[in-house]
């Protein structure tokens, strides 16, 4: 484990943060300065795959200090996240974790945001922080966070695995009252859905062109690993994580098949990417309470389905885990990225992190 001390009294108790750590097995409550030390590249790079729509994508403001809601302020007055600033008041470096941001638009060009050591350098932030922060004290190979994703995306069409199945939904015309049937696409298929004995007429776009292009991304960053961790020559796919299900719940259909969807969504990943030890960490939508009705309630129960401790899915026991995230959540919703509420995404993020790191010391 890493450790860092910045004074004489924080290095004592750093030390024994660190040794409570490693007789219990977990991560302190807070997390110590990076030390700004490289990690042991004599290892292959353990490369974790960020998946999603929006709320992975990051909205959380960084500044102005003055305004509640940004990180600057949870720091500076809350005397949040201490290990993001140094002692001089700059932003703290990791030095062992990778992060490389990059977003098409379906199939479409690859387009690079980020290609640096994790450390805050934008406007804006997503969980990628408090996740990166998380594996970099508690593993000692090199990590890379590489987050393939885009906005207003929805499982159950845009990301949609290979090998989905179409399906028949019946719902109720808004306008005249009656019961129709809807057919929805499958992997492949367009348009999204049409109506039963009616000929479907195509657009340019199909059920899991999205799922197709970040995957495709990622893995074209993964081809040329040394352009995006200097130094490295060996990689293993160690985890996925996931934050999405905003765009499903605005759709009946899709939002009744999000459990099926997401248990082959976390299968075909490892298929994909011939992973198929690597952990999986879902978070739910931080709006959504237990015991939610409607779409929303759809959506939060196929989320909490699929952690291995639900015991609905056995083969996910020890390596799927979700996270709860409505006590994380400071305000807002998903569809208004939680008001840009930095605090949300740092905890939702660093709570993503401590499960990963409890997937792979085996305590899920």
């Amino acid at each position: 484990m890493k450790k860092s001390c910045v004074s004489p009294f924080l290095c004592v108790s750093t030390l024994l943060l660190a040794a409570s750590a490693t007789l219990s097995d977990q991560l302190p409550d807070t997390l110590p300065d990076p030390d700004g030390r490289p990690a042991d590249m004599s290892q292959p790079v353990k490369v974790f795959i960020l998946l999603g729509q929006s709320n992975m994508l990051g909205m959380g403001r960084v500044g102005p200090p003055d305004k509640d809601g940004t990180l600057e302020h949870a720091i500076k007055v809350k005397n949040r996240y201490p290990y993001l600033v140094d002692d001089s008041g700059n932003w703290t470096v990791r030095k062992d974790v990778r992060y490389v941001r990059v977003m098409g638009s379906g199939k479409g060009p690859m387009k690079i945001y980020a290609n640096d050591w994790l450390t805050v350098n934008a406007r804006t932030i997503g969980p990628e922080i408090g996740i990166g922060h998380c594996l970099g004290y508690a593993l000692d190979e090199p990590v890379l966070l590489l987050k393939s994703c885009i906005g207003n995306r929805s499982l159950g069409w845009d990301l949609l695995p290979p090998g989905s199945p179409g399906f028949e939904f019946q719902e109720r015309d808004k306008k005249t009252g009656l019961l129709k049937t809807y057919i929805y696409a499958g992997y492949g298929q367009s348009p999204m859905r049409w109506e039963k004995n009616t000929t479907p007429q195509p657009i340019n776009w199909y059920a899991g062109v999205q799922y197709d292009g970040d995957t495709a991304n990622a893995k074209a960053v993964l081809s040329r690993l040394e352009e995006y961790y200097p130094g490295a020559t060996r990689y293993e796919i160690a985890g996925f994580f996931f934050w999405q299900g905003d765009k499903d719940r605005y759709d009946a259909g899709l939002a009744s098949r999000y459990e099926e969807d997401l248990v082959r969504f976390i299968k075909q990943l490892r298929v994909d990417f011939q992973a198929p030890d690597a952990k999986f960490v879902c978070a739910t939508l931080g709006q959504t309470e237990k015991g939610a009705r409607g779409n929303d309630g759809l959506i939060l129960e196929a989320q909490l389905a699929v952690d291995g401790n639900s015991g609905k899915y056995p083969e996910f026991r020890g390596n799927v885990t979700t996270v709860y995230t409505k006590p994380l959540c400071h305000g807002g919703a998903s569809n208004n990225h939680y008001n840009g509420n930095a605090e949300t995404y740092m905890d939702v993020g660093e709570a993503m992190g401590r499960a990963m790191v409890a997937l792979l010391r085996g305590q899920q």
